[in-house]
């Protein structure tokens, strides 16, 4: 009896991802960068070999685009030297990616001496039009089975935001959010200079409803009465069952207003997602409906002093240290660099490890940017530390 071929990896281009790629015909790189730091080292070689298998068993890091869906015949993701370990300011970090011709995916090595031995930094950069935070770290784990020498598990599945609108059950219909000019900025003063600022904090505390506690620190910083956030949700909570890379994150779009308590957003927050509220989104007619921007004219036209989004704050959870290692190398850092949102001021992260949060922010470069960005982190990082 003859074997029957493996089905060619192909899927739709879905609604989430098509906003992707409006965002980038703007000129805003969507990207998502991951920084893996540990003890020991990492063999490159050894690393190529790991990201091909890996790839081969995720072909969703290794598509092109072609027409109205993506084909998993794109050249795999590439590992190159790092240009630099002690910062983020080399074009490595700042380059886009192209999803018609690949590679969308990037791994970066480059090792250093730590106080007790060799340290090795892995930035893995991808395009987010192709894949969210849960594909990636799918990868990334897979990766690292390899490098243990172990069989990687891999994430075939082809559905895509359809398939978790069924999964999904009743949905309640969602008001429309209203169209608002757009909140003072808060971060900086003057026009912005083009480049992207990260900052980070690492905080010795790991307390729950992270996402409230740090929109609540930037509820005494609106320079307006109100503000207006975007908590990324992943749809995978709907079908468990479903391993995919693809990006499979929704949108819940919340108000809030200077001065709100966690508790009160952490209500607000829990009650959304009650009501299934990014999957009420899918149905949400982005073209007449965005309460962002319906055109990418109206994208182009915010100049940087007034923002529709306040800020989008992710929560990556708890990163397991194990997933992260092999017999050369042990995982001690592990944190994101956020993406600039072309409607957004900034765009907050946070990743648990151990009994520590890493926090990064990312904002425009200007006058003032940096004083401000630290500020606010330093008062999430005082209110983390206090509710541990």
């Amino acid at each position: 009896m003859t074997a029957t071929a493996a089905r060619p990896y192909t899927r739709r281009i879905s609604q989430i991802e098509r906003g992707y790629l409006n965002a980038v015909a703007t000129g805003t790189p969507q990207l998502i960068q991951m920084v893996v730091e540990g003890e020991g080292r990492i063999d490159p070689q050894a690393l190529t070999e790991a990201v091909r298998a890996a790839t081969l068993a995720n072909p969703g890091l290794a598509v092109r685009r072609r027409g109205p869906a993506w084909h998993g015949d794109g050249p795999l993701p590439s590992v190159v030297e790092l240009p630099d370990t002690s910062g983020f300011d080399a074009p490595f970090y700042h380059r886009d990616i192209d999803v018609v011709a690949g590679p969308v995916c990037e791994v970066g090595i480059g090792e250093g001496e730590g106080g007790e031995g060799p340290v090795t930094r892995l930035v893995v950069r991808a395009s987010h039009i192709v894949t969210d935070g849960r594909g990636l770290r799918q990868w990334i784990g897979d990766v690292f089975r390899v490098l243990r020498g172990e069989e990687p598990i891999g994430a075939p599945s082809v559905v895509d935001d359809r398939h978790f609108r069924t999964a999904a059950g009743t949905v309640p219909k969602a008001p429309v959010p209203a169209r608002l000019k757009g909140f003072p900025a808060m971060v900086g003063n003057g026009a912005p200079d083009g480049t992207c600022l990260w900052l980070r904090r690492t905080v010795r505390a790991c307390p729950s409803a992270m996402t409230a506690r740090v929109a609540a620190v930037l509820a005494r910083h609106l320079a307006a009465d109100s503000g207006r956030l975007i908590v990324p949700v992943d749809l995978r909570r709907h079908d468990r069952s479903v391993r995919s890379t693809a990006n499979l994150t929704s949108q819940m779009v919340l108000d809030f207003s200077r001065g709100e308590s966690w508790q009160r957003l952490h209500s607000q927050i829990l009650g959304a997602m009650l009501r299934k509220r990014e999957v009420a989104a899918l149905d949400r007619d982005f073209l007449r409906n965005n309460p962002f921007a319906n055109t990418l004219v109206e994208a182009q036209e915010l100049d940087g002093t007034r923002f529709p989004c306040t800020a989008i704050i992710t929560d990556h959870g708890r990163i397991d240290a194990d997933d992260y290692c092999s017999e050369t190398f042990r995982l001690t850092g592990f944190y994101t660099l956020p993406m600039l949102v072309p409607y957004a001021e900034m765009f907050l992260s946070a990743c648990q490890l151990g009994d520590e949060t890493e926090l990064t922010l990312s904002c425009r470069g200007r006058p003032g940017a940096r004083e401000v960005g630290e500020a606010i982190l330093g008062e999430i990082a005082h209110a983390l530390a206090e509710a541990d």
